[in-house]
């Protein structure tokens, strides 16, 4: 799986790559960290607001830090 982190790599970004992070362990899934800083890259994936999550290119979390426990959501 591949999760795709939207952002300036600011706090937020930092905090919502880690609770992706923690959410994908405590499930035992295999997965790959891209962060995407590039504001074109940003704009073509559709994201307006950041930090955003995607999860295999689709954009899941849009705005805000998700919890450990909506990202084990929206893994599963």
């Amino acid at each position: 799986m591949k999760i795709q982190i939207y952002g300036s790599g600011c706090r937020k970004c930092r905090q919502l790559t880690a609770n992706a992070e923690a959410a994908a362990q405590h499930l035992g899934i295999a997965y790959e960290v891209e962060k995407i800083t590039d504001i074109n890259a940003i704009i073509d994936a559709g994201v307006i607001h950041t930090p955003a999550l995607g999860i295999d290119g689709d954009i899941r979390v849009e705005g805000k830090v998700a919890s450990v426990g909506e990202l084990e959501g929206l893994l599963q």
